[in-house]
């Protein structure tokens, strides 16, 4: 095409959007068109940016905006936290709680984190615990959810509480069943609830030791279960990883064998937990289910046990009609 054509055809192409502009009641400025020497420029404000000495916040000093009160005390309780003062970093950020907007409310939920943080340190549990009550208020989607749960987790774990670290697992897995280490670390956390003190092999009766032996049957199919649904997981994700990823993927999956051989369950069991562990292990499912970021709003998280623990004992129950957890699982799996 000769450029004459070229010139024809683009002042056609211009007319015609000139055209729908018009007809849309849209036109261009006449300054749009006009040389920029005639185009009047505007003075801009000068821009004086604000300068901070390091540590500026520790100043002490008179703050009369709100607002900058509320970033110096939440500065400062972040520092006194790095520095492992924890009464002093709690102090700062019960003084910047009580100065925070209603509307304002990630810098609420940074601040209530630190609260809950520095009362576990501190040995006040129950505070601590409040505190992630508090944040449930405002959760608004899976993100927020899972972070207070993860907090909640870690609060737990900090006190040794293996109940309640396995019921915030269980929520994390129900929120997130594609996550495989929520699934290892569940799996550990049942695997040492099994082999704790307050799970003993022999009662003074008969008809405790049958409860007994029925409830370290439930803890060791929990356990193999979570052990099971991990090794899927990590094996289809390993395909995807390189270099320490991978590794890691690799010694996980060698700590659930050793696992798995304390256990000792048997291939048939194993087998039944690998069929309902895998099914909805399937990439289009997978992609459907991922609920990363989305809404709380009629999003309906179903309990642990009605959604994985029920399913497998239906399953073991149908494939083993003698099945009974008041005796050794080995005896009904032979």
């Amino acid at each position: 095409m000769s450029p004459w054509v070229q010139k024809r055809v683009c002042e056609r192409s211009l007319t015609r959007v000139f055209l729908i502009m018009e007809i849309l009641g849209s036109t261009f400025d006449d300054s749009v068109f006009e040389e920029s020497r005639n185009r009047v420029s505007a003075a801009l404000p000068a821009y004086e940016p604000k300068l901070c000495e390091p540590l500026w916040f520790c100043e002490d000093g008179n703050v009369e905006d709100p607002l900058e009160e509320q970033k110096t005390l939440k500065f400062r309780g972040d520092l006194a936290y790095k520095r492992k003062q924890y009464q002093v970093a709690l102090d700062e950020y019960l003084s910047c709680l009580s100065l925070i907007p209603a509307g304002n409310i990630s810098v609420k939920r940074d601040v209530l984190e630190g609260i809950a943080r520095c009362c576990c340190h501190l040995g006040r549990k129950e505070e601590a615990l409040n505190a992630c009550e508090k944040l449930r208020t405002d959760v608004s989607n899976t993100c927020h959810l899972t972070c207070v749960l993860q907090l909640e987790l870690s609060v737990h774990e900090h006190y040794r509480d293996l109940t309640n670290s396995i019921s915030s697992l269980q929520q994390l897995c129900c929120l997130h069943p594609y996550h495989p280490w929520y699934w290892l670390n569940l799996a550990m956390s049942f695997q040492r609830l099994l082999e704790s003190p307050g799970c003993p092999e022999r009662s003074s009766t008969e008809e405790e030791h049958e409860k007994q032996q029925g409830t370290n049957n439930i803890i060791r199919l929990k356990t193999i279960m979570c052990l099971i649904r991990a090794r899927l997981l990590i094996e289809i994700l390993r395909i995807q990883q390189f270099s320490f990823v991978l590794e890691n993927s690799q010694r996980a999956l060698q700590d659930i064998e050793e696992a798995l051989h304390v256990l000792q369950p048997t291939e048939k069991m194993l087998q039944t937990v690998s069929e309902v562990m895998a099914e909805d292990l399937n990439p289009e499912k997978m992609r459907e289910e991922n609920q990363d970021g989305e809404s709380l709003s009629g999003l309906y998280i179903k309990d642990f046990d009605d959604k994985w623990w029920n399913k497998l004992y239906t399953k073991l129950q149908e494939e083993t009609p003698d099945l009974s957890m008041h005796r050794p699982l080995e005896e009904t799996f032979e």
